[in-house]
């Protein structure tokens, strides 16, 4: 089986987040960059079929140079081999495009993508992909079997979960409960040492087109102060909840 991972290059949760070009642009400045976690919860899934079935796994990045860093370690995380579009990424439609093309050309049963990413929160690249390949497709998976080519995937729904049974290809949103956040895998030396080694391959890009672009962004509203109040003093809390915060 063979197994393609996409990998998105993301923000990590910690950093300070600000913007450029009259709020239209993300400042990269300063900024530390990791696997996107649903990502993350994939590659650790696709690690247990290469040690239980034997599959082959790559890692796919659309991105520039920047980029090579979070593939790197999605190579010491075990993962055979890895490949980087050669293109900014700037909408869902392009990077699934791009994606799609790897697939049909390297011709993988399934690829396992996070049901989104932290940065943009889209959500709209695997189903694309999906589509493009003919493929099935679940999404908000947190469970994948393999037998064969037939696949049984569970995936989560308003006030429950569903258990589906489909066949290769597949595409998949994955998020946590795909695997445990316990069985997370951090690369250790000797996986980096061999990481340095394993294949990293750079592909132009078919050219797809930007379908679309961000106009602006707006940070939230920042939090106002606290008030404390004593606890006995009820009447004080009451009228702070009604005639400031109005909420009763």
């Amino acid at each position: 089986m063979k197994i393609l991972v996409c990998i998105s290059h993301v923000p990590d949760t910690t950093s300070k987040i600000n913007f450029t070009d009259g709020d239209s642009k993300f400042d990269t400045t300063g900024v530390q960059f990791v696997i996107n976690p649903n990502d993350e919860f994939g590659l650790t899934r696709a690690m247990w079929f290469k040690e239980k079935q034997g599959a082959s796994v790559d890692v796919i990045n659309v991105g520039g140079p920047e980029t090579e860093p979070t593939l790197r370690k999605a190579l010491a995380i075990g993962a055979d081999t890895a490949i980087r579009v050669n293109t900014e990424a700037k909408d869902g439609y392009q990077v699934a495009k791009e994606i799609a093309n790897v697939v049909k050309e390297g011709g993988y049963d399934l690829v396992i993508a996070g049901r989104e990413s932290i940065d943009y929160n889209g959500g709209m690249v695997p189903g694309m992909i999906a589509e493009m390949i003919d493929a099935n497709f679940v999404t908000n998976c947190i469970s994948l079997d393999v037998d064969g080519t037939t696949a049984k995937a569970v995936r989560e729904i308003d006030g429950g979960k569903e258990t589906v049974a489909t066949a290769l290809p597949l595409v998949i949103g994955g998020q946590k409960g795909l695997v445990e956040e316990s069985d997370l895998r951090i690369p250790n030396m000797r996986g980096i040492m061999m990481a340095r080694k394993k294949p990293l391959t750079v592909v132009e890009p078919v050219g797809a087109s930007v379908e679309t672009s961000s106009v602006k962004f707006e940070k939230p509203t920042p939090k106002g102060a606290v008030t404390l109040v004593a606890p006995d003093n009820l009447d004080e809390l009451v009228n702070l909840l009604h005639n400031e915060a109005k909420v009763i």
